[in-house]
């Protein structure tokens, strides 16, 4: 059996995949994402390199990222857990949409970890199309200098 819930979405960031693909990295969300703190337990110069092992705190809870697999431009793919919540995958595609535009598709693989987690993976799953418009919009104002 795969993850309880696949979640696949697609926004448009209007960089072409090269300038891109800096959004989607730890630090590269810092630029856009209110309250991302990636933490590295062992410094790395470069975030996207794999087995690259990072944590970060929302909602009162440390989530541990490991960087899958990369490539630039095109690809990088994530494990997350959240102690006593969820665990999962989220991948990162960019395809060139239009001249200087890319098209970027997302996707979850989650798993409640307990009973009491399965109606915040259901609720994260119910609102994900609104999720990724949010981050559309986000990167759309970041961009604009907003």
């Amino acid at each position: 059996m795969g993850a309880e819930h696949t979640l696949t979405g697609t926004l448009t960031v209007a960089l072409p995949p090269g300038e891109a693909f800096r959004l989607f990295t730890a630090r590269g969300e810092q630029a856009w994402v209110d309250g991302w703190q990636p933490h590295f337990p062992v410094e790395t110069p470069d975030d996207t390199t794999p087995g690259t092992v990072f944590e970060t705190t929302g909602h009162g809870q440390v989530t541990t990222w490991l960087v899958l697999e990369s490539a630039p431009a095109r690809r990088i793919s994530y494990a997350r857990v959240t102690p006593g919540v969820r665990a999962g995958t989220v991948t990162v595609e960019l395809s060139e949409e239009t001249a200087g535009q890319s098209e970027v598709t997302v996707t979850y693989a989650l798993t409640a970890l307990t009973d009491a987690a399965r109606a915040d993976v259901r609720a994260f799953a119910d609102g994900y199309q609104d999720f990724l418009r949010s981050w559309e919009d986000t990167i759309a104002a970041h961009l604009s200098g907003r």
